[in-house]
């Protein structure tokens, strides 16, 4: 017997904090029973287990994508409003796959998606600092001190962010382009720190995961990740030395 939250977070759905909140949120069922306790024990061999309303494969074939998630997608797995979802865009993969973290329903860009539960959890977890990088288009054009007040940490509601990276990169009809680097993956991050320094987002892309690019994809398309590729993420989010 093993704790649900972990059987789910070996088949991919999520890291094991994410697949607690769906436990709790009463979005998982065992044999047909909603259960909102994560530790509550189950047997992968026996139990039937519906995450979302899907059926948890729990010998999956591992897939690795890589997606450039459109703007008016969201990357949970279901959604009261009915909204579009990242996985309704994989016409032609048979196996079930799960975002790895988030990007907001408006922002856009990188997003890995797969079934390997243990990859998801070092790729999301804050001490493994893979790090993300994001374009972000903001209104106005913040001064040097702001941008260096953003590499040194700002104490938001949370608590202190970690150093980053920003570097201006253009202006454009009086407002800037950001591109910001971070290892940490608060909720609303780059948008918070942005509307801290009085420069709120206006469009957000992530355009880097680890040593990952968006390179030539558009919105909408996606690959799956190359042997070389997945060996150097595995290696940067330390599964691999």
């Amino acid at each position: 017997m093993e704790r649900l939250h972990k059987v789910m977070a070996r088949a991919g759905v999520a890291s094991r904090r994410r697949c607690e909140e769906l436990i709790a949120a009463g979005l998982v069922k065992v044999n047909g029973r909603v259960v909102t306790e994560p530790g509550t024990k189950v047997d992968p061999a026996v139990d039937r287990i519906r995450v979302g309303g899907e059926t948890l494969n729990l010998s999956p074939v591992r897939q690795y994508i890589m997606m450039y998630k459109p703007r008016g997608y969201i990357t949970t797995m279901s959604d009261e409003k009915g909204r579009r979802k990242v996985t309704d865009l994989l016409k032609d993969n048979t196996s079930r796959v799960y975002p790895v973290g988030r990007l907001d329903y408006d922002s856009e860009g990188l997003l890995l998606l797969t079934n390997d539960g243990d990859l998801t959890y070092a790729l999301t977890h804050p001490g493994r600092r893979v790090p993300k990088t994001y374009q972000a288009r903001v209104a106005g054009v913040p001064d040097p001190v702001k941008l260096k007040q953003m590499e040194k940490g700002l104490p938001l509601e949370d608590g202190l962010t970690a150093p980053a990276r920003v570097q201006l990169r253009g202006e454009r009809e009086g407002n800037a382009l950001l591109e910001i680097t971070i290892h940490e993956g608060r909720k609303h991050q780059v948008k918070r720190m942005c509307e801290y320094i009085g420069h709120p987002v206006m469009r957000l892309k992530r355009i880097k995961f680890g040593d990952l690019r968006i390179d030539d994809l558009k919105p909408g398309q996606y690959r799956h990740l190359t042997g070389d590729e997945l060996k150097t993420l595995k290696e940067k989010s330390g599964l691999e030395k």
